[in-house]
């Protein structure tokens, strides 16, 4: 059965108010290899068929369960009781828990992952979880916005070029000004700011891995009442000063460290903590303890209102739903591991990278570039392009090399290591590097 939303009648009627003859004109800045791309689809197949195809294409994915990429996705050992825990149907099926009376199950789980975040930063009230952490990043800078009044952002060079890309989008949508502060020595330099900032946005470990000193950025936003958006891997969390002791406002970050494996660059979860004065211009959902008419304790959303689904533009953000399942696994990773084995992860992944960085550093022509100290993410120089090496490593069935933008600079790749890398596969991509490059 067909659904056809719009009526001929419904169709002409805009194209008259577009002042257009027909569909075509209204999508001719469009190319026409998307307008009408040659499919090469091959000819039709019975289902027996078309399975055993699919099934002969998902053979040829090498696993990457030990896969050395970094730039935010990295392999974990996720406990058998995530996926387990998180397959049941209580949390796979459900969705926004607007009635308490009969959620009280996800609800009590999301207060829990609430407060993990609270506490892994340091702040006072985390949300129920976003889409990802550069979706997190700009609902960070938003809220950062529509508190201070003012528009101007200025971000480090060493966020996340992808997470900057999209936080640049949103803030061409309102009219934001964004200003970038180059890294210099791979940290970011000390800056000043006016008092049409609004936002200052740092992140440690940054993109090349390098832990940064955020005192003097805090402290020279604030001069301003400028507010701070930190970037933080939570994984790092675990080891270094949190956000809300080096004095940020907001904390943002993605969450795919804890308990979600990397499958392909998602699903994810992006994860959100801000100071008890900001909690009205949180985004997304909040869970919050109370009591009913008998004093016993129950879990609500609040704070929302419905307005975040209802208000359109007046809405503090359009998030409507969130990640919750992913977010969910993340709860759970940490519940598992508990404070010490989650700060044993964190170690065991900073002394596997610093190993892997030294070996690495010691072939003929590799530079590394990242400064220490570094968490367990790390840039090299290489001798030759990086997606060559990239590719190269990939016949010999070794993940490695991702290039980095030439921003930072010409034939820079990104490896990380975690505590899933041992000391023969930290040899073995040794080996493969070098034959690479010879």
């Amino acid at each position: 059965m067909d659904f056809t939303p719009h009526t001929p009648d419904d169709v002409r009627a805009m194209l008259e108010a577009l002042g257009m003859q027909d569909l075509r004109e209204l999508f001719a800045d469009l190319p026409d290899a998307l307008l009408e791309p040659d499919l090469h689809l091959p000819a039709p197949m019975s289902e027996q068929e078309i399975l055993a195809h699919l099934r002969e294409l998902a053979g040829k994915n090498a696993p990457a369960d030990k896969a050395f990429l970094g730039g935010g996705l990295r392999p974990h050992f996720v406990p058998s009781l995530v996926p387990a825990l998180a397959q049941r149907g209580e949390f796979l099926t459900a969705y926004t828990p607007y009635q308490p009376e009969v959620s009280q199950g996800v609800l009590q789980a999301v207060f829990e992952y609430q407060t993990m975040i609270a506490e892994l930063t340091g702040l006072d009230v985390s949300n129920a979880s976003l889409y990802d952490g550069a979706a997190a990043l700009a609902e960070g800078v938003l809220l950062a916005l529509r508190q201070t009044r003012r528009m101007g952002v200025v971000v480090s060079q060493g966020v996340h070029p992808e997470y900057r890309q999209v936080l640049a989008t949103y803030l061409h949508a309102v009219g934001a000004e964004l200003r970038t502060v180059d890294l210099e020595d791979g940290l970011t330099p000390p800056a000043e700011f006016d008092d049409t900032v609004g936002a200052v946005v740092l992140q440690s470990p940054n993109f090349l891995g390098a832990i940064e000193d955020p005192a003097p950025w805090v402290e020279a936003a604030h001069a301003v009442r400028a507010l701070v958006v930190y970037v933080a891997d939570p994984l790092s969390l675990a080891l270094l000063k949190p956000p809300g002791e080096w004095g940020a406002d907001i904390a943002v970050g993605d969450g795919q460290p804890l308990g979600n494996p990397m499958n392909f660059g998602g699903p994810q979860f992006g994860y959100i903590a801000v100071r008890e004065k900001l909690v009205r211009q949180l985004p997304g959902r909040l869970v919050s303890q109370t009591h009913d008419v008998d004093g016993r304790r129950g879990y609500v959303l609040a704070l929302a209102a419905r307005e975040q689904h209802i208000r359109r533009a007046k809405a503090k953000s359009n998030i409507t739903t969130n990640a919750q399942l992913t977010a969910l696994m993340g709860a759970m990773h940490l519940a598992a591991l508990g404070p010490e084995g989650f700060a044993e992860v964190a170690a065991a992944s900073v002394a596997r990278a610093h190993a892997l960085a030294e070996m690495l550093a010691r072939l003929p022509g590799v530079e590394r570039v990242t400064p220490e100290p570094f968490f367990n993410e790390f840039v090299l120089r290489l001798p030759r392009p990086a997606a060559e090496v990239r590719a190269g490593l990939g016949e010999r069935g070794w993940h490695a090399a991702a290039p980095v933008p030439a921003e930072y600079g010409a034939n820079l790749a990104l490896f990380a290591a975690t505590e899933r890398h041992d000391e023969d596969d930290l040899a073995g991509l040794a080996a493969a590097l070098k034959e690479v490059l010879a």
